[in-house]
């Protein structure tokens, strides 16, 4: 999320309550509280404890799904790893990125450009393999979704070769789709943006499919006037425009250089630091700027802002694209954050500063443009569509035996039942698809 601090404390609590099956409110619920409806299908979620873009995706997804109905489990690909990949994973991407940053783009590049490195890459993500066919194997799930790049190569190698009969779907948490995001054993490539599918057809020739982001609601459900509150509270001038600066989850790149250009271009710079009080106390020493720590309210502050400036392109672009506040890349990270805000550029989505002096225009073209929300719709609805026929039909696929196996020269096999059809499940498939058709019809429309 936009929080550039670490996961929220507690948060492995809530995935081990995850492995165990049914939401809290299903295995218990308070008096005077309804329970979850009870599943009907059950879906396993993969994500990568890698910053927070992967697990937000992940968690709001699964959020979504249960109020569906459906079971969901969400499971940490790094966990499945070889012992000391995760901390490898880590520490590696925030040390290269925050103090050798050549190298990490070089890296980058290689895992872009050269088979053995991908080799190498597909040798650390098979170390995976027999732990996550362990967690595929725990129930009968119709369908498996990766949020993270290295989850969704063992898993389509496990698809390839028939060891996974399970469909598999990637969704892409960037802007920029790459090769570690894509491989032809997963049967659908999902993206926020048509900007990424068209990119990741161009550059690499797979049809991906725009679904929407993965946000909280709360995003979109901030009254005007908050805005205005937080700036009285903040101590900001109500006649300024006000940026804020995101780095990421980890807090990554110049910050404090960025917020000092935002200030020389003419606006106030409201950065978040999370728990970072050493770049904190270096953001507060910027003459101008509000540098603010942990904050639980970030959809808020971004109705107090006027523009997102940002480095990386991932889960913080995607909640101001939510909330309808125009973007600027600015000091971009190596990799991916420089490779996120080219297809955000493309696409006219947000304007790319390269340079110091490019800032103030980008920064202009931005707030020019103002808040527009767009209609980008909903992953949760994209999964059922997968559950549940279109046409509404229980005879055209088995809700749980979605189970065809993966073929080399497939790259998106067509969904089919392996089983006989049971009575039972034959009336389950009718009963879903009468209560869910009002609402995939209106996102078919």
């Amino acid at each position: 999320m936009l929080k550039p601090e670490g996961r929220e404390p507690g948060v492995h609590r809530r995935r081990r309550a995850h492995r165990t099956g049914a939401p809290a409110a299903a295995q218990g619920a308070p008096a005077g509280v309804a329970a979850e409806p009870a599943a009907w299908a059950s879906v396993l979620v993969v994500s990568g404890s890698v910053g927070a873009g992967h697990d937000g995706a992940a968690n709001e997804l699964a959020r979504r799904l249960r109020a569906l109905g459906v079971h969901v489990d969400v499971e940490d690909h790094l966990t499945a790893l070889v012992p000391g990949a995760a901390l490898f994973l880590r520490q590696g991407y925030t040390q290269s990125v925050g103090r050798v940053p050549g190298l990490f783009e070089w890296l980058f590049g290689v895992l872009e450009d050269s088979p053995s490195w991908r080799w190498l890459l597909a040798v650390l993500c098979r170390t995976s393999g027999r732990r996550m066919l362990g967690w595929v194997r725990r129930r009968p799930y119709s369908l498996v979704v990766s949020t993270y790049p290295l989850a969704s190569q063992e898993l389509g190698r496990l698809r390839e070769v028939g060891r996974l009969r399970v469909p598999v779907v990637t969704y892409l948490c960037d802007p920029a789709a790459h090769r570690s995001w894509i491989h032809p054993g997963v049967d659908h490539h999902w993206t926020v943006t048509e900007a990424t599918a068209r990119q990741g057809l161009r550059d690499y020739g797979v049809p991906m499919t725009a679904v929407g982001p993965l946000v909280p609601e709360r995003f979109t459900q901030v009254p005007v006037e908050r805005g205005a509150e937080l700036r009285r509270e903040l101590g900001i001038d109500p006649s300024r425009r006000v940026a804020l600066l995101v780095a990421g989850s980890l807090g990554l790149g110049d910050v404090e250089e960025s917020a000092a250009r935002v200030g020389e271009a003419g606006l106030v710079p409201m950065v978040l630091c999370g728990r970072n009080e050493e770049l904190r106390a270096r953001v507060a020493a910027v003459p101008g700027a509000v540098a603010l720590g942990w904050r639980s309210d970030v959809h808020e502050l971004l109705s107090a802002a006027d523009v997102l400036v940002q480095n990386a392109g991932g889960l913080s672009y995607t909640e101001a694209l939510v909330a309808g506040l125009p973007a600027v890349s600015y000091r971009c990270i190596p990799g991916h954050g420089r490779a996120n805000a080219a297809v955000l550029e493309a696409a006219r989505l947000a304007p790319w500063a390269r340079t110091d002096a490019e800032l103030a225009p980008a920064l202009r073209t931005a707030l020019a443009r103002g808040r527009e929300r767009p209609d980008l719709g909903c992953p949760a609805e994209a999964v059922l569509r997968l559950l549940v026929p279109s046409d509404s039909t229980p005879s055209t696929a088995d809700l749980i035996g979605l189970t065809a196996p993966r073929r080399r020269d497939r790259v998106l096999a067509p969904l089919r039942a392996t089983r006989p059809l049971r009575p039972g499940r034959v009336a389950r498939a009718a009963l879903v698809s009468a209560l869910l058709a009002p609402v995939l019809a209106r996102r078919g429309g």
